[in-house]
């Protein structure tokens, strides 16, 4: 059964932050929220838990994955940034955006698209995801809490805990979260690519 924290959305208790990190680091699948809405969430090198975000969210290997990470030069651990990109990818972090970049040796090849060797990066602006980071000392590998067959993510914590309660190992709570994903710009070409419209307004990246 999954662990449940409910936390302060501004100032979260530190004592929770530090018990679902060590879940993470047990090799658990966390359910937490961001700035754009409820996430799926567990350790870059958790194989298991990538396995068991597939089977969630019912996805295929061509899906992007996302390593959400504290800060831009996090970021820059793992995707390559180019001169053309650099600006506009900073101006916009933190926020509900995810960027699809040129892997760096540091990225699993597991979790790359298996034609592009890509994969997403994003800083959220949400101050509960924000301590999570800070605590764990690396990037989450992450995807949107969607569903199959469901046009909107979960909500409510307590409504993501009791659908999924033995599929994971904690659910981070704050309150109600947004149900808008991030805007996903493919910036791994010379061109942008808007690949799905969210949160994040996308005509910063439109030619």
């Amino acid at each position: 059964m999954a662990r449940y924290f409910d936390v302060h959305p501004d100032n979260p208790q530190p004592r929770a932050i530090a018990q679902v990190v060590s879940i993470l680091r047990e090799g658990g699948l966390i359910a937490y929220p961001t700035d754009s809405c409820f996430a799926l969430g567990c350790l870059v090198g958790n194989r298991d838990g990538l396995d068991r975000i597939r089977a969630i969210r019912g996805l295929d290997d061509k899906h992007h994955f996302t390593l959400v990470c504290r800060d831009f030069a996090q970021v820059g651990q793992f995707v390559h940034i180019s001169n053309a990109v650099f600006r506009s990818v900073k101006a916009a972090i933190p926020g509900s955006y995810t960027f699809v970049l040129p892997a760096t040796r540091e990225v699993p090849k597991r979790l790359l698209h298996p034609r592009k060797k890509t994969v997403g990066v994003r800083v959220p602006a949400h101050a509960v995801t924000q301590a999570l980071l800070a605590e764990l000392g690396e990037p989450l590998l992450s995807t949107t809490l969607l569903l199959p067959g469901e046009d909107e993510a979960p909500v409510q914590g307590w409504e993501i805990k009791e659908r999924l309660d033995h599929q994971l190992g904690a659910v981070l709570d704050s309150g109600e979260c947004g149900v808008v994903p991030t805007t996903v710009i493919d910036l791994s070409e010379e061109v942008p690519e808007v690949l799905r419209v969210g949160a994040g307004d996308p005509s910063r990246f439109e030619a």
